[in-house]
């Protein structure tokens, strides 16, 4: 009984089309929000802010983007790793030959960046589609990734090809990049910073391009025909998704891990971000957040789970078991929900404000 959105008249169209159309909603989110903004800090230990907190955010923000461009234009991407490979790489360099600029600054530069480059590899887009999209993608992914580590300017010719992210403070005081800032730092820097992305991602593909990324995705030539340019539809796409990507590297390699070498973006980076959306939901931002949760929750749940029954299992036999566990539940939601845990959620909601009366 309590959602419901009887007495809540909408007098304009603007109301009517509000981001969150219904009071609980909107009362939820905010609730939500300031229970991870002042809860989370309080109740949560060092190991659950860097190992399940800051990882969750970071893959949300890579899954919005991937999201963006195949689940709302309908671009199959397989390079997601290589675009987060050129956001932490953009960024290392941007931090080191201009130290004064603001680290605020140097993520959305990278993201630009990143951003151009996904321009590039997008054009392909504009002859091919389906598989043989999959497979140029594919092969960006393995370019840049070579690229990163096959020049050592990238790394300052460091001897081992990692590169490690200098402390920088968001605020006087807070440092919130390599191992000098502290987990409640890190974690409300990204809470903010991903939000904000998130609102601006959610408002995107409810815009006036976010209805020409559905239409391509739904059916190009019809688009086409009725005056939407697959050009500018399809690059936008992979710019806009780049974009969200690249500062998901930066903010993997900076805030995440503090150092981090080009190998960790290749292709298994991909795979996983993919899952992620697949599982959470294609043509969801909500189902971004809730891929990116299942992701990182449930190897934690599988590993701490098995140890207890059986101390003695091997790490190997974990790590196989967790990759069987993803590819039965990737059959299953493809074959059951194609939608994802989203439109589960979206289901649970229609009951709730149909209830009791099932009409």
């Amino acid at each position: 009984m309590l959602y419901r959105e009887a007495g809540q008249f909408k007098t304009s169209y603007a109301a009517d089309q509000s981001l969150f159309p219904i009071a609980q909603d909107k009362w939820g989110i905010l609730l939500l929000l300031a229970f991870a903004v002042f809860g989370v800090p309080l109740i949560a230990n060092e190991y659950m802010l860097n190992s399940i907190l800051v990882p969750f955010l970071v893959f949300s923000l890579a899954a919005i983007g991937l999201n963006i461009l195949t689940g709302y234009c309908g671009q199959l991407s397989l390079g997601t790793g290589g675009f987060m490979a050129c956001g932490a790489f953009f960024a290392y360099k941007l931090t080191i030959a201009f130290p004064e600029i603001h680290i605020v600054v140097i993520f959305l530069l990278s993201g630009l960046g990143t951003a151009f480059v996904g321009i590039l590899f997008g054009i392909p887009s504009l002859r091919i589609k389906g598989f043989y999209l999959a497979v140029a993608t594919l092969a960006a992914q393995f370019f840049l990734v070579w690229m990163f580590n096959k020049f050592g300017w990238w790394t300052n010719y460091s001897p081992s090809g990692v590169i490690s992210a200098p402390p920088r403070e968001v605020v006087p005081g807070v440092v919130v990049t390599g191992t000098s800032g502290t987990p409640e730092a890190k974690y409300l820097f990204l809470l903010v910073f991903v939000a904000l992305l998130a609102l601006l991602a959610k408002n995107l593909v409810r815009s006036r391009i976010g209805r020409t990324w559905m239409a391509i995705r739904d059916m190009d030539i019809a688009a086409e025909i009725i005056g939407i340019r697959p050009m500018f539809a399809k690059l936008s796409a992979f710019a806009v998704s780049s974009f969200f990507i690249g500062i998901s590297g930066a903010l993997w390699a900076f805030c995440y891990t503090g150092s981090v070498e080009a190998l960790a973006f290749e292709i298994n980076r991909s795979f996983q971000v993919l899952f992620m959306i697949i599982i959470g939901g294609l043509g969801s931002i909500l189902g971004s957040f809730l891929g990116a949760a299942f992701i990182v929750l449930l190897p934690l749940a599988l590993s701490n789970g098995m140890l207890a029954i059986d101390p003695t299992i091997s790490v190997a036999l974990v790590a196989h078991i967790e990759f069987m566990i993803f590819g039965a539940l990737i059959v299953f939601f493809l074959i059951v929900e194609p939608h994802g845990l989203a439109r589960l959620w979206n289901l649970a909601k229609e009951k709730l404000r149909l209830w009791p009366f099932p009409y």
